[in-house]
């Protein structure tokens, strides 16, 4: 089965420490994350790092957990499937976080995932509606992070 792979970009004017830390905030997170309706770290964890792993609920009702297999504050953080919906036999994501000058930074998100039989004959469908959920993500974090700085503190 073929990898599908989604990425997108957005510039947000602030530094990368914080909105890496932003991203990374289990706590802020449906604050801007309108994909999501829970997010929760596992395992009594309070801070997201290498080996935490996340359990997530989208506004769909698709739960998956993952688990952090790089957390590098302020350049890059990804998550591994761990349990996830069926239609996945692998998912991973990442967040990366580039310095572009001037107080701002390029978030880059990425989606790469497998599906399984016979979810891959909707394949251009899911692709099409994840990567539609992956802009407007980049977008909600942009707005808040960009317009909303209390709920940064």
């Amino acid at each position: 089965m073929n990898t599908i792979r989604i990425e997108e970009s957005i510039i947000v004017e602030k530094l990368p420490e914080m909105v890496f830390d932003f991203t990374q905030d289990y706590g802020k997170r449906l604050h801007w994350d309108t994909f999501l309706k829970r997010a929760d770290l596992m395992n009594g964890v309070s801070e997201a790092g290498k080996g935490v792993k996340a359990y997530c609920v989208a506004r769909n009702g698709l739960a998956m957990v993952t688990e952090y297999i790089t957390f590098n504050r302020p350049e890059v953080t990804a998550i591994k499937m761990t349990k996830g919906p069926f239609l996945f036999k692998s998912f991973l994501g990442s967040w990366r976080f580039k310095p572009k000058g001037a107080g701002k930074t390029e978030v880059i998100f990425l989606y790469s995932f497998t599906l399984r039989f016979p979810f891959v004959l909707l394949s251009g469908l899911i692709k099409r509606n994840l990567h539609k959920n992956v802009r407007q993500r980049l977008i909600d974090l942009k707005h808040s992070i960009e317009h909303s700085d209390r709920k940064l503190n």
